[in-house]
C-alpha cells in the first residue's frame, strides 16, 4: 500500500485534552478512526503523534490527505 485509505470524505471531531497525546492513523486502515489500532503494520505508513495544546474539539483528518495533518484542512473536498 503506498496511498493512504480514504477513510472518510469528511472531517471526524474528538473532543480532546491539553496535553494528552494522540496517534492519528495515517494509512486509513484503521478501525479506530481517527486513531490508529496497529493495521499498518506491513506498510509504509505509521501513526502521526500529536498532543492537544487545549481542551477543544478537534477536526481530525480522515480522507488522510490534509496538508495540516492530522487536523483537517479541507482536502478531502477535492478527493
Amino acid at each position: 500500500m503506498t496511498t493512504p485509505h480514504i477513510a472518510s470524505k469528511a472531517p471526524m471531531p474528538v473532543e480532546v485534552k491539553a496535553g494528552e497525546t494522540y496517534f492519528w492513523c495515517s494509512c486509513g486502515q484503521s478501525k479506530n478512526q481517527p486513531f490508529c489500532d496497529g493495521s499498518h503494520k506491513g506498510s509504509s505508513f505509521t501513526p502521526m503523534k500529536w498532543t492537544a495544546e487545549e481542551d477543544k474539539k478537534a477536526f481530525f483528518c480522515a480522507c488522510k490527505h490534509s496538508k495540516n495533518a492530522p487536523l483537517c484542512d479541507g482536502s478531502h473536498k477535492a478527493l
